[in-house]
This record gives structure tokens, C-alpha cells and sequence, in this order.
């Protein structure tokens, strides 16, 4: 759930909790204050009805019949009055008021429940067939019984009002708060979602590699709130980050120029050793042991020699020097390589007498074109089918498909070798980054191979992967087609 969204339930919600509280307590309030001077009414008019004349000892004379206090003046209408003379109901005296200040009789089911009414008890709330009335029940001066009793429609009718104008009132409240604090949040987290979408940003870049500048800062604000604090500290971070990228650019472009110096400065050097080993040999008498140290001295120095050539070649994509594109098929460049790396796979075969490889090329009949370096394709082409040649026992299958696509076409090697150690999978494309033991072969590599495969690929707009399992491995290469001329 979004921040915002919840800011605005838990507001909504805790409101509604205050809210219903105070409705609820101004509701019984309410009713305890109409109660109250409802039973201030009843009371007056018990006290009335209990001290009437003909209820006082003496007060009406012998043979007087008692005037009738329902109809005496100032009786509300709905007023009931229950009198008992000697246990038995006194009917000319006994009855309830309609709107028309007309008397009626009360019911037997009423009276009843009249008469169960304790004498001098607190008034209380009681069912009638005419309607719900408050109650009490005096005892007058000369014996009788007298209830007397109110009806509860006005003030019924008056806390269902106010209950229903609280719930409306509520709702509306509630309504217009969501709405302005739906505003006043979402204006409130504005900036955080300025700094969410920068470190978005900032979180897209590739910092690992080349020269990366962090632009990326959030508007300064105020510092008092939270928020602002956020983007203060943001700021900071983002600052130390450009300052440690740079510090790393610069350490690596003096790296890399310090190997690009020293292997344009080994260059001369290891073809003069090339050189001179070369017309020692050729010039002058050796025994067997000095004629093989001479061949060793050229073989090391050749790998030396090539060592530095990749060294260089490095350093070149460092740079971020474009390759030379040109329309070529690379149909036929995939099987040049393959049949130069099987003839080869079989010379060496011969001389060793270990099993040749099995070597499977599957490419389209018709031609595929691509943009691109051919020398440096080939070179991609052939450091994968070394690598799969070198670190596979002979006699191992080694395969070489091609398929276009719409948009790009893919370059597969892939053997049937033991597979590579993954642990070693993550770091496979990184300079200088061997695992000898990752297969069962036996060659060394300098571990140079691999990130120029992926320096040359990526400098076509590629990409390449790797797949592995102890059933094998398999290599593949994106590239885009060649678009229209």
C-alpha cells in the first residue's frame, strides 16, 4: 500500500473513531437531559394528580364526586392517568389524552401493565398499546394509587433526529476531510516523490564501468521537515558517489593508460627477442638442448607477444573506439572459423594421437547480414571455439549454429564438456579470471579471452550469455541484423 493511500485511511479512520465517539456520547447525553426533564414534567404532574381534591382526606366532601384531573387545565396531550380506589380502577378518572385533548380508556392489557408498576419507584419506560410512555406510580393522601404517565414520541422523535443529523453531519465531515487531506498529503509528499524518482534514476545508471557523471540532485528544500531532510541527505550521498566514480575513472584511465604504454613499449622489445632467438638458431651451431631453449625463448616470447596484442586491444575498447562497419555475411564467416578450428583440432590430433574433436556447424542456406567488424567477429567467433576446444577432453562434441531472427541473429557455441563451476559463472567475463579446474582441460589461458569476446560484441551492439550444466556448456551471441541501405 502507498504511503499516501495509508496516511489518508488511518487519518480517515482514526476521525471516524472520534467521531462515532463523540456522537455517541452527545446522543446519551442528550437523551439524559430530555429524560430528565421529562421526568421533571411526569413528576409535577404525579404530585398533581396524587394531591388533587377528593385525594386529601376531607377535601371533596361526603357524596362529592372528585373533579377529574385529565381534564384539568394544563394537561398536555398524551398524558394517561391510572386511578386505583381500593384496589379497583377508578374509570371516570382513569385514561389517556389524544391530540384532540379527547379522553379515552385504557386498555385491560394496558392497566395491567399500569398496575405492575412499584408505588414510589424512580419513572420508567413502558410499552402501552396507545405508545411508548415514561411512568411512576405515587401513593395519595388518602390510600388510593394514582399513575401517571407521558408519552415518549416527542423526545423519541427528537434523539432520532439528531442521531440521524450527527450520522449525515459525520459522513459529510468524513467526505470533506478525505477529500482535503487527499490534497494536502499528496501536496506534502511531492518532494518525497521527487526523491523516490531521482533515486530511480540514479538506480537505472551503469556505474560499474566508464566515465559516469551523477547529475541526478534533489531541489533544495526545507531542512526542518522530514522530508527535506530525506533530500538533504540524498543530496550528500549522491555527491560522495560522483566523488568516488571519479576518483574510480581516474584510477582506471590511469590504469589504463599505464597498459597501453607499457604494451606499445613491449612490443619492440619482444620482436627483437623474437628476432634474434630466431637467427640463432638460424645462424649459429646448437645442440639439441640450445636449439630447444632457443624454440622455448620464441614460443614465450610469441605468447608474450600476443599477451600484449590483447592488452592493447583491450585498452582500444577502453576507449570506446568504434569498430570499422561493414555489410557482411555472417554465414560465411561462421563457417570459415569453424572448419579453420576443426582442420586445426585435427592437425593436432594427428600429431598427439589423442581423439579429435567432434566438431557440428548448422547455419542458414541463405546468406545472414550484419553490421560489423569482420576481423573482430572472426576473432569473437574463433576465442569461443578455442576456449571450447581447449577446455574439453578430445574427443568431446563441439557445436556451431547460427539462427536469424527478426531483429537479431544469434552465434551458438556449445560442447558437451563437464561444465563450469558455478561459482566461477559470475566472474567468466572478467579480466585475468581463470579457473583452470572449471573443466577437465589442461591448456592455461591468460584469461584475456573471454572479456575481448565481450568487448567485441558489445561494441556491435550486442550482448552474449553463458550456459552451463555438468551435461555442458553453451555460449551465445546477439547481434542486431543489418538494416535496410
Amino acid at each position: 500500500m502507498r504511503l499516501r493511500t495509508k496516511l489518508i485511511a488511518t487519518s480517515l479512520l482514526l476521525l471516524a473513531f472520534v467521531g462515532a465517539g463523540i456522537a455517541v456520547v452527545s446522543y446519551l447525553a442528550m437523551d439524559t437531559y430530555l429524560t430528565g426533564q421529562l421526568d421533571q414534567q411526569l413528576r409535577r404532574s404525579a404530585q398533581a394528580a396524587a394531591g388533587a381534591p377528593g385525594e386529601r382526606p376531607g377535601g371533596s366532601g361526603s357524596g362529592t364526586t372528585p373533579p377529574n384531573p385529565l381534564q384539568a387545565p394544563g394537561q398536555g396531550e398524551g398524558i394517561l392517568m391510572l386511578y386505583v380506589v381500593d384496589g379497583a380502577v377508578d374509570q371516570t378518572r382513569s385514561g389517556w389524552i389524544d391530540l384532540a385533548y379527547q379522553q379515552h380508556q385504557l386498555t385491560a392489557a394496558d392497566t395491567a401493565k399500569l398496575r405492575a408498576l412499584t408505588v414510589g419507584a424512580a419513572p420508567s419506560n413502558v410499552d402501552l398499546a396507545v405508545g411508548a410512555y415514561r411512568a411512576e406510580t405515587l401513593e395519595t393522601a388518602s390510600g388510593s394509587l394514582v399513575t401517571v404517565g407521558l408519552p415518549l414520541g416527542t423526545l423519541n422523535d427528537t434523539l432520532s433526529s439528531l442521531g440521524l443529523t450527527m450520522v449525515l453531519v459525520a459522513a459529510a465531515g468524513l467526505v470533506a476531510a478525505g477529500v482535503a487531506g487527499t490534497v494536502l498529503i499528496r501536496h506534502n509528499l511531492k518532494p518525497l516523490e521527487h526523491v523516490s524518482a531521482v533515486a530511480n534514476r540514479v538506480a537505472e545508471l551503469e556505474l560499474d564501468t566508464g566515465d559516469v557523471e551523477l547529475m541526478e540532485r534533489i531541489e533544495p528544500s526545507d531542512n526542518d521537515t522530514e522530508v527535506g531532510r530525506v533530500g538533504f541527505a540524498l543530496n550528500r550521498m549522491l555527491d560522495n558517489v560522483s566523488g568516488a566514480l571519479a576518483a574510480r575513472q581516474e584510477s582506471e584511465s590511469k590504469v589504463r593508460s599505464f597498459v597501453a604504454d607499457a604494451s606499445h613499449e613491449l612490443r619492440t622489445p619482444l620482436t627483437s627477442i623474437r628476432g634474434y632467438s630466431e637467427l640463432v638458431v638460424r645462424t649459429q651451431h646448437l645442440d639439441d638442448g640450445g636449439r630447444d631453449a632457443m624454440e622455448r625463448v620464441r614460443s614465450q616470447s610469441l605468447r608474450m607477444q600476443n599477451l600484449v596484442d590483447d592488452l592493447l586491444l583491450l585498452a582500444r575498447y577502453d576507449e570506446g573506439r568504434a569498430p570499422a562497419l561493414a555489410e557482411l555475411d555472417l554465414t560465411e564467416l561462421v563457417v570459415e572459423v569453424a572448419t579453420d578450428a576443426e582442420i586445426s583440432d585435427a592437425a593436432a590430433s594427428a600429431r598427439t594421437g589423442a581423439p579429435a574433436h567432434k566438431w557440428s556447424i548448422a547455419v542458414p542456406d541463405a546468406a545472414v547480414m550484419v553490421h560489423g567488424d569482420e576481423s573482430q567477429l572472426h576473432r569473437a567467433v574463433a576465442n569461443l571455439l578455442s576456449n571450447a576446444k581447449k577446455h574439453t577432453d578430445p574427443g568431446t562434441s563441439v557445436a556451431v549454429s547460427l539462427v536469424s531472427g527478426p531483429d537479431a541473429v544469434v552465434i551458438t557455441v556449445s560442447d558437451t564438456g563437464a561444465g563450469i563451476d558455478p561459482g566461477f559463472l559470475p566472474r567468466i567475463f572478467d579480466r585475468f579470471a581463470r579457473a583452470d579446474s572449471a573443466r577437465s582441460g589442461t591448456d592455461g589461458t591468460t584469461g584475456l579471452g573471454l572479456p575481448i569476446v565481450k568487448a567485441i560484441v558489445e561494441s556491435h551492439g550486442g550482448s552474449i550469455a553463458v550456459a552451463s550444466s555438468q551435461a555442458g556448456t553453451e555460449f551465445s551471441i546477439s547481434l542486431p541484423v543489418a538494416g535496410p541501405a
